[in-house]
């Protein structure tokens, strides 16, 4: 709640506003005793239940305690010298590898060309900087920058003498541009590919810290057991095991949500102080006029509207000029312009006020 009591508009954190449907929160609180009194099943009987649902191997799968914990057990496991990663990105792309010595080679994205990625002049920068691993995230955080599966599938072969490619799909169920965009089936008969994913960000149900990776045998088994056996919490077991019975549900908040991007989309750049960048995953970037302070703008629609957005000056490649919006329901939308048109008035009449008459004494 704000202060004076009016639910906040969360446009900061990326959720999926349409999943879990009621009826499934609902389910979850029933059986929320049961859930909380019993031990979960351990992790590998769980990626079975998982790899069913998924059309995959359970041998080709690790499942962590959020997608974090997998990044940093990759980290330790098989980042021996340097890293490359395109900027802006997910910060612990390059925080984790920092904090443990790593070099870490960081590919800028050009604002000039809207922070679209080139393959091809990536993997010339992991050449020459013989980088040992390479990451690339697909849809990027947080541009919503999305590249054609064929393009992942070139990068991961001609980069199949590097120690690992991790291909960062957490994002990737929001793509719409492609029916099956996914490459990690691809990843589970290549030497040195892993693909990420984390239903977290897909569900928006981040506290319930799951994620996932998907790789060949060898690497997912080395994963797997490196992992402690019982590293899922039982509300985390019994969502997936919800799965099943609820993919119609899912495969229908995904079509909401894409209208939802481009309807909100259209409606940011019809307001003359904002630039949006094209996504597909379930936010938006979009950089503010010059002039515009995104730490001013952050707190006045906290403070005055109970809006809550994402500015990105501590990402690293960008500044505060940039704030990341997260896609959400219409009458959301309706409250976040209102309080962007709020912020402009009261900047233009700041500019203009009149200045007091000074009175001198003789």
């Amino acid at each position: 709640m704000g202060d004076n009591g009016r639910q906040i508009a969360d446009f900061c954190i990326p959720c999926n506003p349409y999943f879990p449907t009621p009826e499934m929160f609902g389910e979850l609180a029933k059986n929320l005793e049961m859930v909380l009194k019993f031990y979960p099943s351990d992790a590998s009987t769980i990626a079975g239940r998982l790899a069913r649902i998924l059309g995959l191997n359970p041998a080709t799968i690790a499942m962590s305690n959020g997608s974090t914990e997998l990044i940093t057990w990759m980290d330790h496991l098989w980042f021996s010298e340097s890293v490359a990663i395109p900027i802006p990105t997910f910060g612990r792309w390059t925080d984790q590898p920092l904090e443990t010595g790593k070099r870490v080679d960081m590919y800028p994205l050009q604002e000039s060309n809207d922070f679209n990625l080139s393959i091809d002049d990536y993997i010339k920068f992991i050449r020459k900087r013989k980088s040992r691993v390479a990451v690339l995230c697909n849809p990027n955080n947080p541009d919503g920058g999305y590249l054609p599966r064929r393009e992942i599938v070139r990068f991961m072969d001609e980069l199949s003498d590097l120690d690992l490619v991790v291909i960062d799909e957490s994002f990737i169920d929001f793509v719409e541009v492609e029916r099956h965009p996914s490459v990690a089936s691809d990843a589970t008969i290549r030497p040195n590919v892993v693909v990420l994913k984390s239903l977290g960000k897909n569900f928006g149900l981040h506290g319930i810290r799951f994620g996932y990776l998907v790789a060949n045998p060898a690497l997912a088994g080395k994963m797997a057991k490196t992992l402690p056996k019982w590293n899922l919490n039982s509300l985390a077991e019994t969502v997936v095991f919800m799965l099943e019975e609820h993919a119609g549900d899912y495969a229908e908040s995904l079509q909401l949500l894409a209208r939802d991007r481009y309807r909100m989309g259209m409606e940011l750049a019809r307001q003359p102080d904002l630039t949006v960048y094209s996504s597909q995953a379930n936010f938006l970037l979009v950089k503010l006029a010059p002039n515009i302070d995104g730490m001013a703008l952050r707190d006045y629609l906290l403070q005055r509207h109970q809006v809550f957005i994402r500015e990105c000056g501590n990402k690293l490649g960008m500044n505060s000029q940039f704030v990341r919006l997260v896609v959400r329901p219409e009458q959301d939308v309706e409250r976040l312009v209102e309080g962007l048109r709020g912020f402009t008035q009261a900047r233009w009449e700041h500019e203009h006020a009149t200045p007091a008459l000074v009175h001198s004494v003789s």
